[in-house]
């Protein structure tokens, strides 16, 4: 279990969350398996603190679980049942907040979505982790037109679903991201031109492609055929 150089500068609870955190994310760490707080300190090389530190960080964001007596595991996979309730919310609210962002010209999120963008395809071309940038972009995109809304309560709700983080520990749905970027891109132009119809359509159809895409891992990789708006999710997967 190694630990980056990059990693290796920060305060040690920090680059220990870290390098867990991508070996959870990419399945390195199997679902359901007992973290050793002593072999993982000495594999990095440090000491079982910031180990325990960074335990307890990851078990916020849901990727591990304490049990009493038996210490931290990480978390079982989302199941079909659960990616469906988990996309069911975000259609509840992303549509909605993409609409309210493109509303407001003074507090208009457009550069900095562009920013983010921009800012993802430099890294994807420095030849760093592909999967672990795409998983920090789509985090921060998503995050931004929801802060942008102006509704903190829901943004604190999408927030504390850490669902970036338990969607990407499912497979490779995008593996290069060039289908998420490219809906991202006309989600963040309809935002930037004020055309809230435009801005919530673009949305609704980046969220409901994304859920298919995450979908064929429960269905054998065929089509996954729904209309959210009409019936959310009604059809079972899988």
């Amino acid at each position: 279990m190694a630990i980056s150089d990059a990693a290796r500068r920060q305060r040690p609870a920090q680059g220990v969350y870290e390098a867990l955190k991508d070996q959870i994310l990419d399945n390195r760490i199997p679902p359901g398996t007992k973290v050793n707080i002593d072999a993982v300190a000495r594999e990095l090389g440090v000491s079982p603190t910031p180990v325990r530190e960074a335990l307890q960080r990851l078990q916020g964001d849901n990727l591990v679980v304490a049990t009493s007596g038996r210490g931290y595991s990480t978390t079982a996979l989302l199941d079909a049942g659960g990616l469906r309730d988990l996309f069911e919310f975000r259609l509840l609210v992303e549509p909605w907040a993409a609409r309210a962002a493109a509303v407001d010209r003074l507090g208009n999120p457009a550069r900095r979505l562009d920013g983010e963008l921009a800012g993802f395809r430099e890294r994807s071309s420095s030849g760093g982790d592909i999967r672990q940038d795409l998983v920090a972009h789509d985090t921060h995109f998503h995050e931004l037109i929801l802060a942008a809304s102006g509704n903190g309560a829901i943004s604190n709700a999408f927030e504390q679903t850490h669902c970036h983080l338990h969607l990407f520990r499912l497979y490779p749905a995008d593996v290069d991201g060039t289908i998420t970027i490219e809906e991202h891109r006309q989600v963040s132009e309809a935002i930037r031109a004020c055309d809230p119809d435009r801005a919530e359509e673009a949305m609704y159809r980046h969220l409901t492609g994304s859920y298919r895409r995450f979908a064929e891992a429960f269905d054998g990789g065929s089509a996954v055929t729904l209309d959210a708006r009409r019936a959310p999710f009604v059809a079972d997967v899988g």
